[in-house]
């Protein structure tokens, strides 16, 4: 029988390491690794829930139990508490996991009927289909990360309150990293939260242009606006490809001053920072900056096996961890890779009859880690994506000018020359137009110590990588 005698200990000690972490700049941390839940407790004994498996065993990995418990034994003064953990899925009846310091002999299995209003939450946005959305796209189906925690907590924001929590919302980032799928999970959230008589569109911008252009030409451009002009939602997908379009640029900007006058909620995708894009219209760049804009890298490590682990669980099918932590620790550009591997895994099980182990898998695979790898990128690959970057040529960027407009680029093809290559600092020199290895490696250290202190940076950089992974495809 519970006594709750610890609730309110726990209550405090959670907002205590909140704050903690949240003075270290690791807010983003807490939210996503130490997410559990306070159920019961016993004069001895604190029982907590989590979401998944995957969740429990990489919090204890992490050591966050024994950060909670140790706190909790601070606040309280009692030594002799142990913490319990029961795993409490979404849409499944609760499952008693490993205590915390506790035998599992000391506690029987308990059933723990999920909250109703839990279970309804959990399955508001997969019980009505959007002809334009795809039904897979939703909260429940997407792994936050480090990399993505503050674009998914925003996303849900925005589909809670359409037009007046963050609007417009731009999403951005490399192919494959989630902005999609978070954008149409808002749509399907409005559609299937009270929105099945709003006009929500979600179109990709080359739809957006064909349709311009098409109206243009039959002498339809009223009923193009009228489509545009009065939507509830628009979920306007890849806007990089307006870039040097400019007729298309200049209605998208009268089809946002309408729609934001109407308080219509906008959402956007690209694939680098909007002040990025090449031949915009100031006056559309200066709209979109004006809303909220988010940035999404590619999963960490932790991430990456959550994804995997949510995505085999889907699918009903089992997979060693062994074989998730091999994929996870090869893959690390993007989701899209990560799945592309699963379904290659779960081909071969399908047609030879047995899942691979190990082994198997990596042969299977060995494509897959092949391209993923460091030995395939060469340095004029590199040195064109950053010269085309920087509207400079390779021969400066390899040359002595000591301009700013040449000096960043070339410090930036170096760093990301010693990132993605095993070349050494000599070989680089000679790469760079013959420069000594110390020249080289003070380019290096410098943009190391300068994305230490400047985020702008890292992303711009770890957008170039993307591009230069993709570039040698």
């Amino acid at each position: 029988m519970s006594e709750r005698i610890y609730e309110e200990a726990w209550v405090y000690t959670m907002k205590v390491l909140h704050d903690l972490y949240k003075s270290q700049n690791k807010e983003d941390e807490f939210k996503l690794w130490f997410n559990m839940d306070y159920v019961e407790d016993t004069f001895d004994t604190i029982t907590v829930s989590v979401s998944s498996s995957f969740l429990k065993l990489t919090m204890e990995k992490k050591g966050n139990f024994d950060i909670v418990l140790n706190k909790l034994k601070e606040i309280t003064g009692q030594n002799d508490i142990t913490l319990k953990c029961i795993i409490k899925e979404k849409n499944s009846k609760s499952e008693n996991s490993d205590s915390v310091k506790v035998d599992e002999s000391e506690n029987k299995k308990k059933s723990e009927e999920p909250k109703e209003e839990k279970k309804a939450e959990a399955k508001k946005t997969s019980n009505k289909k959007h002809d334009l959305l795809q039904e897979e796209y939703t909260f429940d189906t997407f792994i936050p990360g480090d990399n993505s925690l503050f674009a998914y907590n925003a996303s849900i924001a925005v589909a809670k309150k359409p037009g007046k929590e963050y609007n417009p919302i731009l999403l951005y980032g490399g192919s494959g990293l989630g902005k999609t799928h978070l954008m149409q999970a808002i749509g399907n959230y409005i559609y299937n939260n009270g929105g099945e008589k709003l006009k929500i569109c979600y179109v990709s911008a080359e739809t957006f242009t064909n349709e311009f252009i098409f109206s243009t030409k039959e002498g339809k451009t009223n009923a193009f606006k009228n489509k545009y002009r009065n939507l509830d939602v628009l979920l306007l997908d890849d806007i990089h490809f307006l870039q040097g379009k400019e007729s298309t640029q200049e209605e998208l900007f009268y089809t946002f001053n309408a729609l934001h006058e109407k308080k219509a909620q906008m959402v956007f995708t690209c694939d680098r920072p909007i002040k990025e894009i090449k031949n915009m219209a100031a006056r559309l760049v200066s709209r979109l900056s004006n809303g909220l804009c988010i940035d999404l890298q590619p999963p960490s490590y932790e991430t990456r096996v959550a994804i995997l682990q949510k995505k085999v669980d889907l699918t009903g099918k089992t997979l060693s961890q062994d074989i998730i932590d091999y994929i996870a620790k090869n893959i690390e550009t993007n989701v899209r890779d990560l799945e592309a591997a699963l379904h290659k895994v779960f081909g071969y099980a399908e047609l030879v009859g047995k899942t691979p182990d190990l082994e198997i898998t990596k042969h299977l695979l060995k494509d897959v880690m092949d391209s993923n790898g460091a030995e395939s990128i060469s340095i004029d690959v590199i040195q064109k994506v950053i010269a085309d970057n920087y509207q400079i040529s390779v021969a400066d960027l390899k040359g002595k000018k000591r301009d700013k407009k040449f000096v960043i680029p070339r410090q930036i093809a170096i760093y990301i020359a010693r990132e993605l290559t095993e070349i050494a600092y000599t070989e680089l020199g000679n790469e760079f137009g013959g420069k000594d290895h110390s020249t080289i490696m003070s380019a290096y250290n410098k943009i190391a110590e300068q994305i230490k202190i400047d985020s702008t940076l890292e992303s711009k950089i770890q957008l170039y990588i993307r591009e230069i992974k993709e570039y040698k495809k």
